[in-house]
Protein backbone atom coordinates (compact mmCIF):
# COMPACT_ATOMS: atom_id res chain seq x y z
CA UNK A 1 0.00 0.00 0.00
CA UNK A 2 1.19 3.10 -1.05
CA UNK A 3 2.14 5.98 1.92
CA UNK A 4 1.59 9.64 -0.12
CA UNK A 5 0.24 10.66 3.20
CA UNK A 6 4.13 10.46 4.70
CA UNK A 7 5.69 12.22 1.78
CA UNK A 8 4.49 15.95 1.24
CA UNK A 9 5.66 16.44 -2.08
CA UNK A 10 3.28 13.08 -3.26
CA UNK A 11 0.20 15.02 -1.74
CA UNK A 12 -2.21 15.07 -4.67
CA UNK A 13 -2.17 18.48 -6.41
CA UNK A 14 -5.73 20.63 -6.20
CA UNK A 15 -7.59 20.31 -9.33
CA UNK A 16 -6.64 22.93 -12.09
CA UNK A 17 -10.42 23.50 -12.54
CA UNK A 18 -11.32 24.19 -9.20
CA UNK A 19 -8.03 26.75 -8.83
CA UNK A 20 -9.62 28.47 -11.80
CA UNK A 21 -12.75 28.57 -10.19
CA UNK A 22 -11.50 29.93 -7.27
CA UNK A 23 -9.00 32.88 -8.68
CA UNK A 24 -12.39 33.86 -10.69
CA UNK A 25 -14.26 34.14 -7.45
CA UNK A 26 -11.68 36.52 -6.11
CA UNK A 27 -11.28 38.16 -9.62
CA UNK A 28 -15.01 38.92 -9.39
CA UNK A 29 -14.81 39.93 -5.91
CA UNK A 30 -12.06 42.81 -6.20
CA UNK A 31 -14.07 43.84 -9.31
CA UNK A 32 -17.03 44.54 -7.27
CA UNK A 33 -15.02 46.31 -4.28
CA UNK A 34 -14.10 48.67 -7.21
CA UNK A 35 -17.56 49.75 -8.24
CA UNK A 36 -17.98 47.04 -11.18
CA UNK A 37 -20.97 45.41 -11.63
CA UNK A 38 -21.50 41.77 -13.13
CA UNK A 39 -23.35 40.91 -16.19
CA UNK A 40 -22.45 37.74 -17.20
CA UNK A 41 -20.25 35.01 -16.41
CA UNK A 42 -18.35 32.31 -17.74
CA UNK A 43 -19.91 33.32 -21.36
CA UNK A 44 -19.10 30.83 -24.02
CA UNK A 45 -18.96 30.51 -27.44
CA UNK A 46 -18.41 27.44 -30.22
CA UNK A 47 -15.18 29.93 -30.44
CA UNK A 48 -14.04 30.94 -26.99
CA UNK A 49 -15.50 32.16 -23.29
CA UNK A 50 -15.23 35.40 -21.40
CA UNK A 51 -14.62 34.72 -17.82
CA UNK A 52 -16.55 37.84 -16.49
CA UNK A 53 -18.76 40.32 -18.24
CA UNK A 54 -18.52 43.65 -15.49
CA UNK A 55 -20.31 46.95 -15.81
CA UNK A 56 -18.29 49.91 -15.26
CA UNK A 57 -20.78 53.26 -15.64
CA UNK A 58 -21.94 52.99 -19.17
CA UNK A 59 -18.96 50.95 -20.20
CA UNK A 60 -19.58 47.29 -20.90
CA UNK A 61 -15.87 45.62 -19.63
CA UNK A 62 -14.85 41.93 -21.17
CA UNK A 63 -12.48 40.20 -18.56
CA UNK A 64 -10.14 37.15 -19.32
CA UNK A 65 -9.16 35.84 -15.32
CA UNK A 66 -5.77 34.20 -15.66
CA UNK A 67 -4.42 31.69 -12.55
CA UNK A 68 -0.70 30.80 -12.39
CA UNK A 69 0.37 28.61 -9.01
CA UNK A 70 3.75 29.73 -9.75
CA UNK A 71 5.92 33.14 -11.87
CA UNK A 72 8.42 31.08 -12.96
CA UNK A 73 7.13 31.21 -16.38
CA UNK A 74 5.37 34.61 -16.60
CA UNK A 75 2.37 35.63 -14.90
CA UNK A 76 -1.23 34.96 -16.09
CA UNK A 77 -1.17 38.31 -18.14
CA UNK A 78 2.03 37.07 -20.12
CA UNK A 79 -0.15 33.89 -21.33
CA UNK A 80 -2.93 36.22 -23.44
CA UNK A 81 -1.82 36.13 -26.28
CA UNK A 82 -2.31 37.27 -30.09
CA UNK A 83 -4.47 33.88 -30.07
CA UNK A 84 -6.04 34.12 -27.36
CA UNK A 85 -7.18 37.99 -27.48
CA UNK A 86 -8.57 37.26 -31.06
CA UNK A 87 -10.98 34.20 -29.23
CA UNK A 88 -11.94 37.18 -26.63
CA UNK A 89 -12.83 39.89 -29.18
CA UNK A 90 -14.51 37.32 -31.20
CA UNK A 91 -16.77 36.03 -28.40
CA UNK A 92 -17.05 39.67 -27.06
CA UNK A 93 -18.57 40.38 -30.79
CA UNK A 94 -20.95 37.33 -30.57
CA UNK A 95 -22.07 38.40 -26.60
CA UNK A 96 -22.93 42.17 -28.43
CA UNK A 97 -25.09 40.52 -31.08
CA UNK A 98 -26.90 38.29 -28.79
CA UNK A 99 -27.42 40.71 -26.16
CA UNK A 100 -28.74 44.18 -28.16
CA UNK A 101 -30.26 45.21 -24.62
CA UNK A 102 -26.52 45.62 -22.91
CA UNK A 103 -25.71 48.60 -25.62
CA UNK A 104 -22.70 50.84 -24.24
CA UNK A 105 -20.88 53.91 -25.08
CA UNK A 106 -18.06 51.85 -25.19
CA UNK A 107 -16.08 48.18 -24.71
CA UNK A 108 -13.25 47.75 -22.24
CA UNK A 109 -10.66 44.16 -22.23
CA UNK A 110 -9.67 43.68 -19.04
CA UNK A 111 -6.93 41.17 -17.45
CA UNK A 112 -7.05 40.09 -14.18
CA UNK A 113 -3.79 38.17 -13.08
CA UNK A 114 -3.98 35.74 -10.26
CA UNK A 115 -0.56 34.26 -9.19
CA UNK A 116 0.43 32.09 -6.12
CA UNK A 117 3.09 33.33 -3.72
CA UNK A 118 4.08 32.31 -0.60
CA UNK A 119 0.39 30.55 -0.50
CA UNK A 120 -1.66 33.81 -1.27
CA UNK A 121 -3.00 34.69 -4.16
CA UNK A 122 -2.06 38.56 -5.24
CA UNK A 123 -4.42 39.51 -7.99
CA UNK A 124 -3.56 42.33 -10.52
CA UNK A 125 -5.65 44.17 -12.52
CA UNK A 126 -5.07 45.37 -15.80
CA UNK A 127 -7.64 47.99 -16.86
CA UNK A 128 -7.38 48.27 -20.89
CA UNK A 129 -4.99 45.16 -21.46
CA UNK A 130 -5.72 45.26 -25.22
CA UNK A 131 -7.60 46.96 -28.10
CA UNK A 132 -10.07 45.80 -30.58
Amino acid sequence: MASWWRCPSSFPRPDAQRQGRRAERGALWLLRWHGLRLVYRNYRTRGGEIDLVMRDGDDLVFVEVRYRARADFGTGADSVDIGKRARIIDTAHHFLAQHADESCRRCRFDVVSVTKRNYRRQYHWIQDAFQL
